[in-house]
């Protein structure tokens, strides 16, 4: 006999997801879809420090003669979907390659040329 639960052992909720399975198999189809798309993302709920990088990206790409069209991904469950915990993060065409980190023009600048050749 076990008092009070004592000696019992919890049975854990496992989840392939990192949401804990707060995602529907919908939410992550649509999501690793998105992931897959062309263009230039800034991940993250829309932060200060978001809205930094996201302005320094604008800079860079427009100094790059590049579309400076960027998609803000506000959702953190899309967000989750590219393995990302820390924000704000840069992808470009599908790839991330920031994160946790406000870059400076220069050095999205830099990002921007080795990814895009």
């Amino acid at each position: 006999m076990a008092l009070f639960g004592l000696g019992k052992k919890k049975e854990e909720k496992t989840s392939g997801c990192c949401c804990s399975g707060n995602c529907t198999p919908e939410i992550m189809k649509e999501a690793e879809q998105e992931k897959r798309s062309y263009g230039v993302k800034i991940l993250g709920g829309g932060c200060a420090k978001c809205n930094q990088l996201e302005d320094a990206t604008v800079k860079a790409l427009l100094e790059l003669g590049m579309d400076s069209t960027i998609e803000h991904v506000r959702d953190f469950e899309k967000i989750a979907a590219y393995g990302v915990m820390t924000t704000p993060a840069l992808v470009v065409d599908g790839k991330v390659v920031s994160y946790g980190k406000v870059l400076k023009k220069e050095e999205v600048v830099e990002i921007l040329k080795k990814v895009r050749g």
